[in-house]
């Protein structure tokens, strides 16, 4: 197992050496007699700990020290003082020391010291690599996608997240909604606090209360013990409740008392327990009409519909499902220890042209198959799934009608085929443009020149 690494700074020659002998067995100790010569080896290699006198001719420790807290990465410094500079040393940990002993130096606390400041920056790297992983896996890193709807998306987030303002996250399933609210989490100041989600589908209506609120003993029948619920788990943090338009009109009373008070009782209990917990909403249900129709309450969908992000599906940005395709081929040939350098263009033509009911979910399920099922590194159309191979969702296509007389003239022809597409779209411009491989912009212009309304 590698030693930890330690630069030991004195201009004391004896000093520096009986620590550099009594550290030597259990560290990779070096020397350094002044403050530029410290720099120098801290430039060039990494050290673990550094402990530096405080006075020095030259380069003092409080330069030294700034000097190096401003590299990446930084190691722990402790700083060495004699009694009477103990001021400095204070002000040195100010500065980000962290720690000081005087001299003479005693050889157990100094090792006591060395293992917590190894151990402080050994935890250190870990939140720093987990805080990485998370973002990499729920942050915007995590999202792939370069269309104008994504952009909008993406802004939506980045503005939203620093507030405390609820969101409602609507889009058809598979969409990525619950990516969404992690990545606004991860984004906000609750990013160290907890992020819980609900999936308020899957729970009956008295299991989802208990959920929500928690319980006391003997509540209900099978209560054995006291149990906290999912926002007394968020407080500090976030609530996610997904599938939102599917609770009853008793739980949304509920949490509309929680919206406007922050506080609630467990089931079964009389206690008030006050909760600070920012709470995102998602739902693939028209809410709205739900409350036209009496299922949803209008007070409870004002309170949550604060902020709402739409979440396109993916037939609705087809120039991101090359992106996509390759992302999850990529990760997924990684995970499986396979090659797989390219997919042929009638392959993809066929992968763009399906209408993707199952959205980015159902993508992600077919890059997995194609990559476990692949007879070589280069994916065909007969690595396909039978649904993309045999049809493509169930779209029709837009295609020329024959003329007598001779062919359609270039101009005759484009008007043709966008009189088609917005005919099989019932004059939806935006999924007759995606039809015909151009942007909305472009699609306007063209109706502008052949004069259609």
């Amino acid at each position: 197992m590698k030693k930890p690494s330690i630069l030991i700074v004195d201009d004391e020659k004896n000093a520096r050496e009986g620590l550099a002998r009594a550290l030597q067995r259990a560290y990779d100790v070096q020397l350094a007699d002044n403050g530029a010569k410290a720099l120098e080896l801290v430039g060039s290699q990494h050290f673990d700990v550094v402990l530096s006198d405080v006075r020095m001719p030259g380069m003092d420790g409080l330069t030294l020290l700034q000097r190096i807290l401003a590299r990446t990465p930084q190691p722990v410094v402790i700083m060495l003082t004699a009694f009477g500079s103990i001021e400095l040393a204070v002000e040195a940990m100010k500065r980000g020391a962290y720690d000081f002993m005087t001299k003479p130096i005693n050889l157990d606390r100094l090792e006591m010291l060395l293992q917590r400041a190894l151990r402080s920056r050994e935890v250190e790297t870990e939140n720093r690599d987990l805080h990485e992983q998370l973002n990499k896996k729920f942050g915007l890193e995590s999202f792939v996608g370069t269309s104008l709807a994504m952009q909008e998306v993406y802004d939506t987030i980045r503005q939203v997240a620093p507030s405390r303002a609820t969101v409602m996250i609507t889009g058809e399933s598979g969409t990525g909604k619950e990516l969404v609210a992690h990545a606004i989490h991860r984004l906000s100041p609750r990013a160290k606090s907890p992020f819980v989600a609900v999936h308020c589908a899957a729970l009956s209506e008295t299991l989802l209360e208990s959920e929500l609120f928690g319980h006391e003993k003997g509540a209900f029948t099978g209560a054995a013990e006291r149990r906290r619920g999912r926002f007394e788990l968020a407080d500090g943090g976030t609530l996610f409740l997904d599938e939102i338009g599917e609770i009853s009109p008793a739980t949304q009373v509920k949490i509309l008392r929680v919206l406007g008070e922050r506080s609630f009782e467990r089931v079964g209990g009389s206690e008030t327990i006050g909760v600070d917990v920012r709470l995102i909403a998602a739902t693939n249900r028209d809410l709205q009409q739900m409350v036209a129709q009496g299922k949803f309450r209008q007070d409870l969908f004002f309170r949550l519909d604060v902020v709402t992000i739409r979440l396109p599906p993916l037939r609705e940005r087809a120039g991101d499902i090359p992106l996509l395709i390759r992302h999850y081929l990529a990760e997924f040939a990684a995970e499986n220890a396979k090659k797989i350098e390219s997919v042929t263009p009638d392959a993809m033509e066929l992968l763009t042209a399906y209408s993707w009911p199952g959205n980015v979910r159902e993508l992600i399920t077919a890059a997995e198959r194609m990559v476990v099922l692949a007879r070589s590194d280069k994916l065909t159309v007969r690595d396909l799934p039978v649904n993309i191979r045999e049809n493509t969702g169930g779209a029709a296509r837009v295609t020329l009608s024959p003329v007598k007389g001779g062919a359609l003239s270039i101009n005759d022809a484009e008007r043709q085929l966008t009189v088609r597409a917005l005919e099989l779209h019932k004059g939806n411009v935006t999924k007759a443009a995606i039809e015909l491989g151009i942007s909305r912009r472009t699609l306007h212009r063209k109706l502008n020149e052949f004069g259609l309304r």
